[in-house]
């Protein structure tokens, strides 16, 4: 009876970390292959795993086994040394919506949710399974003053703290 109990937490917590923000919606027609590549990291919400870090990018490649291996790497200012991690990326369902689960630490997954992207795939809006987990991405280091607005007001209508957003130094 133990043993069931404690395996429905867990299952539980895996689920709920995999799960969307109300009124958050991924983007259809999502092309994982276009996404592919090296990104940098324009604006995020803190949390204690990119605390200190510039020059941020994340970088996306294709696994033989259709997955997508995940390359996060950063400056971190107060040690004076890059920092990185290594995950993988498979889609929650159909792999034309940009709604995939993004794991670093073995069996565990979290949600990485595509909500806006640019047609030419210049940029993208990404939440994590709730509103503490924020990005702005690009495929430049620079990113036009529209953009980065649309991205506060959007983000800011959909229950996201963009008070508390940290604009990274990209250079």
């Amino acid at each position: 009876m133990f043993k069931r109990m404690v395996t429905a937490c867990i299952a539980v917590l895996i689920v709920g970390c995999t799960g969307l923000p109300d009124d958050v919606e991924p983007v259809v027609g999502f092309d994982s292959e276009r996404y592919l590549g090296k990104w940098h990291e324009i604006a995020r919400l803190d949390h204690s795993f990119e605390r200190n870090l510039e020059r941020v990018t994340a970088t996306y490649g294709l696994n033989e086994d259709g997955s997508i291996s995940v390359l996060n790497k950063g400056f971190n200012t107060q040690k004076g040394e890059w920092r990185q991690a290594e995950g993988v990326a498979k889609p929650m369902g159909s792999r034309d919506v940009g709604h995939l689960k993004v794991s670093f630490f073995g069996p565990f997954y979290g949600t990485y949710a595509v909500f806006e992207l640019a047609d030419d795939y210049s940029y993208t809006f990404v939440s994590g399974y709730n509103t503490d987990y924020l990005w702005l991405l690009a495929r430049e280091p620079q990113l036009s003053p529209e953009v980065r607005e649309r991205f506060i007001a959007q983000s800011q209508s959909l229950g996201f703290e963009t008070d508390d957003l940290i604009w990274v130094v990209t250079e």
